[in-house]
């Protein structure tokens, strides 16, 4: 990772990308500490948090926890493009958009922003009646209509930058920037959460969470890189008066092609309804929302069997998103390819899903164990919401750094390329 940094730097182009996405982040970060108008400073540092909060402004880079402008993050985003791409499944409209290339995508883009629009100034809305409510002391006390009115539209301002920040980096940038947004917010809380595991002062306790820290990582990254290779043969062929050679290559398959992507949604979806109903409870717990609230809150048996599903489900989604196992049997047919001992066409379509299948429900169940394990571990060490999101955190972390590695390298190897092209 550091040779491939240190490759780009030398490069211009990619220097400037790196920078252009550095900047952009800082920026992101910068926004996670500037107070809402109307907030009262002083009255910030007496708050209190619960698991629900703290997941919350884990994901937010400690925004929520500060009351900052970006205080809602980009789960409204993140949320809105989850159930757009549910509906471009059921609606007919926004499938023919969806085979449309570029201009539907276009199309699809743009009603996402408007429904995370939505989403945000309904959660900003949510958020007002919470603070009111007391559960975050006064830090509201004495505002007016007027004031409430401009932390709504501070708020909903702030979810919607976020979004052009991603949406810049993802453009003119390096890796994906809603996902490298989500990462620079987790890994800016890692300090306070090893600061308070070294306050515990159980010595035992950290030298068990760093072991299966390391062996976590190891096995995400075993999972993300590992892959089944379909063997491909091509048939020589004449096409007009030359003689295209046959030969054999593969066809790479990987375990895990959905990446981190499930993590993300099946957070931002759970969040999303818990949130919503902890800040129009205004925190009362013996409300209808606030039991609800705290029936899936974050480590309860009903979240945790609800995120593992919804991981799998959308392990399964992506995969199938990313992947056409029929439009690649047609593509191998069409180029004279054949897998050995599969006939083309509609067979070779049902063996590569068969295996599809298999290899993805294997990817699943990992990114699954991997995101719930920790609150087990957790609970049994006694360390109450301190790690609750250490699965989750690296499963994101690992897995958007080996995609922005990735992405790098490629950038390099095709600028090295067109080198060797200009000498010759």
């Amino acid at each position: 990772m550091l040779g491939a940094l240190g490759n780009a730097w030398r490069v211009p182009e990619l220097r400037q990308k790196l920078m252009f996405t550095a900047i952009l982040i800082a920026l992101y970060r910068l926004g996670a500490f500037v107070p809402l108008p109307g907030i009262d400073r002083e009255a910030i540092s007496s708050l209190g948090g619960n698991a629900i909060t703290g997941l919350f402004s884990t994901f937010t880079g400690g925004a929520f926890n500060n009351l900052a402008i970006f205080s809602l993050g980009i789960m409204p985003y993140i949320t809105a493009a989850i159930v757009i791409q549910l509906m471009t499944v059921a609606i007919p409209r926004l499938q023919e958009l969806a085979k449309e290339g570029e201009t539907g995508q276009q199309k699809i883009t743009q009603y996402t922003r408007y429904f995370t629009l939505a989403l945000a100034f309904i959660q900003s809305i949510a958020m007002v009646l919470f603070f009111r409510s007391g559960q975050f002391g006064d830090v509201l006390g004495g505002a007016t209509p007027i004031d409430y009115f401009l932390v709504v539209i501070t708020l909903t301002t702030g979810v919607m930058l976020t979004m052009w920040l991603g949406e810049l980096i993802t453009q003119h940038g390096l890796g994906n920037g809603i996902s490298l947004i989500i990462t620079a917010s987790i890994i800016s809380q890692a300090p306070t959460a090893i600061r308070t595991l070294f306050e515990g002062g159980n010595v035992l306790n950290i030298v068990i969470l760093a072991l299966l820290a390391v062996m976590i990582v190891a096995a995400i990254v075993f999972v993300n890189e590992g892959q089944r290779r379909i063997p491909i043969t091509y048939a020589k062929r004449q096409v007009g008066r030359r003689m295209s050679q046959g030969g054999t290559t593969y066809l790479p398959l990987k375990v895990n092609m959905a990446g981190v992507i499930p993590i993300i949604f099946a957070s931002s979806l759970l969040i999303f309804p818990v949130i919503l109903g902890q800040f129009a409870s205004g925190g009362q717990q013996d409300s209808i929302l606030g039991r609800i609230s705290l029936f899936f809150s974050p480590g309860n048996g009903p979240y945790l069997l609800l995120y593992a599903l919804l991981i799998v489900m959308f392990t399964y989604f992506y995969t199938a998103v990313q992947f056409n196992p029929i439009e690649h049997a047609d593509n191998l047919r069409k180029s004279g390819g054949y897998i050995p001992g599969i006939r083309p066409g509609r067979p070779t379509a049902e063996y590569l899903n068969s295996v599809l299948t298999r290899i993805t429900l294997f990817g699943a169940i990992f990114l699954a164990a991997v995101a719930v394990l920790p609150y087990f571990i957790s609970g049994a060490m006694n360390l109450g919401n301190s790690i609750f999101l250490g699965g989750t955190s690296m499963l994101i972390v690992v897995g958007v750094s080996l995609d922005t590695v990735r992405q790098l390298e490629s950038q390099l190897m095709m600028r090295n390329y067109e080198g060797f092209l200009k000498k010759r």
